[in-house]
């Protein structure tokens, strides 16, 4: 019953595949792939690279990964060489890339690029990142495309883009986020302000519970950033409460299987379904409605 959302969203990967803004526009023989361009190519088909500087990975983080693609797919594609006929080397993410394998899928999203064409990168990613349908997500993943595949400073960057460096650094902090606040950015539960106030906060689970509290009662940035100070200064490790007392932040993060719930309940309902609970185990589910047909429709399906 449960559905994946399209984790890379509308907004850059439309772009790419796009033949007005391809990168080259050049099809790969034997398939329809284009370079620059995100495509699914099976994890059999792709070779690590062996001029890889990093040689040692967290196994407890690969798996904590692998068990964050499995709920909610990859956010953010790994970058390929195109090696020969259907044959490709890993460029960037490999902490992906081996968190997939992990996670047993077969195949995964991926910018195809050829040897020679990182200007050519470079300047479709700056061209993308002017466009105002890009969330702050996909802004955030090319900025860190620029820095990681073009071998960018902030500082360079924050000139190729004419954006101020603090700017930049803000984007890119983003990523850092659980994927699930990730998520909630691209799709407009939350503002960027929201995510900055939460970026505050070191422990990801009061990150989570914080997060769903905003978008279960509509926090304001400020109440966001006062709940933020709250944490850090809280000697109990707990969230908390506003100063005017007037909602609840003492909650607790969901467990995988309740998230996995979740998951198909908005499945279900076709809602932003939103599940709370205190340390105590009680809670409360919300099914959001945007009109009176609307409502019908959700008080059907509980009928049926």
């Amino acid at each position: 019953m449960s559905t994946k959302r399209n984790a890379l969203g509308k907004g850059l990967s439309a772009l790419l595949e796009n033949a007005n803004t391809d990168i080259t526009n050049t099809r790969l023989e034997g398939d329809a792939k284009v370079v620059g361009s995100v495509s699914t190519i099976e994890i059999s088909k792709i070779e690590t690279n062996p001029f890889q500087p990093r040689t040692q990975f967290d196994e407890d983080a690969l798996n904590e990964l692998a068990g964050s693609i499995k709920e909610h797919g990859i956010i953010q594609p790994i970058t390929v060489r195109k090696l020969g006929y259907d044959k490709y080397q890993l460029i960037s993410g490999e902490r992906r890339f081996r968190a997939s394998q992990i996670a047993g899928l077969t195949a995964v999203p991926a910018y195809i690029r050829i040897a020679n064409d990182q200007a050519m990168l470079e300047m479709a990613l700056v061209e993308n990142i002017q466009r105002e349908n890009l969330d702050a997500i996909e802004v955030a993943i090319s900025y860190k495309r620029l820095i990681d595949e073009c071998n960018l400073t902030q500082e360079q960057l924050s000139q190729k883009v004419s954006k101020q460096r603090s700017t930049i650094t803000n984007y890119l902090r983003l990523l850092k986020l659980p994927v699930e606040i990730q998520l909630g950015i691209r799709e407009g539960d939350i503002t960027m302000g929201h995510a900055r106030a939460l970026i505050n906060i070191e422990d990801p689970d009061k990150q989570l519970a914080i997060y769903q509290q905003i978008v279960l009662n509509d926090l304001s940035v400020r109440d966001v950033e006062d709940i933020a100070r709250g944490v850090k200064t809280e000697t109990s490790g707990a969230p908390a409460k506003h100063k005017t007392d007037k909602k609840e932040t003492a909650k607790t993060a969901l467990t995988f299987e309740q998230k996995q719930v979740l998951d198909d309940l908005r499945a279900v309902f076709n809602a932003k379904v939103q599940i709370s609970k205190d340390e105590k185990g009680k809670g409360k589910i919300v099914i959001p409605f945007k009109s009176d047909n609307d409502l019908k429709r959700i008080l059907d399906l509980l009928d049926a």
